[in-house]
């Protein structure tokens, strides 16, 4: 089974590129952020239209989760226990939906930016991972034989490795040490993340500004991590770079991972 993550950055304005993209590689499930449309809007009979059934979570223009499958699609949660809210009055955002996709409990998940690092946003970014490793562990207390994906966008660069240059990011988000610790904790708490190994000094995302992605300027902030019980079915992984080429493309690429099923 190929398992796969994707921040889509607008599914409307990706919609070709996504159908498209799911008929050529014959993905069997695509967890998808940053949709960036609400419920009512979300193209449903498209995906629909090339066998895929989709599961989606928006409220508004800004975040937004979905789950495309063609394997079955099953339990839909539009977001984990105790997930920490944002905005007056505060709320749940749009930010994480879970699905069972041919016996893997698949979770799509956008962890928050966190803007700076003096913002509100990035205490709530740390609230948030701090919740999600939390839910993670409990899972795994309640079902050690549980195959569970936690897949997408982190928006945190773990390793010096996983940004272009170190220099550029002093003082900012995604590499600073509560960041990168709070997704360690994700990995200390049972989930092993399985697309490093597989795909040694690869990016997943390229800002739209001051040609990165030609320079090859990029970060790695999306993953898939899995549950012990996953982790060793993984046969292997991907980053289809080819995504980022050409018109209307994202500034994320397809994360893919083989699972024997």
């Amino acid at each position: 089974m190929r398992i796969a993550t994707w921040n889509v950055n607008s599914i409307r304005s990706r919609l070709d590129r996504v159908t498209a993209w799911l008929q050529r590689t014959g993905a069997d499930v695509l967890a998808m952020q940053e949709t960036k449309v609400a419920d009512a809007k979300f193209p449903v009979m498209d995906f629909e239209a090339i066998g895929y059934e989709v599961a989606f979570h928006g409220l508004n223009q800004w975040n937004g989760v979905a789950i495309a499958s063609r394997v079955g699609l099953a339990d839909v949660q539009t977001h984990f226990a105790e997930q920490p809210t944002w905005g007056d009055p505060p709320a749940a955002e749009a930010r994480a939906l879970g699905a069972t996709c041919g016996g893997v409990r698949v979770w799509s998940l956008y962890v928050p930016n966190g803007r700076t690092l003096v913002d509100p946003h990035y205490l709530y970014k740390l609230d948030w991972l701090a919740a999600l490793r939390h839910q993670a562990a409990t899972w795994l207390e309640q079902d050690g034989d549980a195959r569970i994906a936690l897949l997408g966008d982190f928006n945190v660069a773990p390793l010096d490795e996983d940004v272009w240059d170190t220099a550029v990011f002093e003082g900012a988000t995604h590499v600073s040490p509560p960041e990168r610790d709070a997704f360690a904790s994700l990995q200390e708490a049972g989930f092993v993340e399985v697309t490093r190994g597989h795909t040694p000094g690869a990016y997943t995302y390229w800002d739209y500004q001051r040609l990165r992605f030609p320079r090859n300027e990029g970060m790695r902030i999306d993953f898939a991590l899995a549950s012990p019980a996953l982790a060793e079915r993984v046969l292997g992984a991907a980053i289809d770079r080819d995504e980022r080429k050409g018109k209307g493309a994202s500034d994320h690429v397809p994360v893919i991972i083989e699972v024997d099923a």
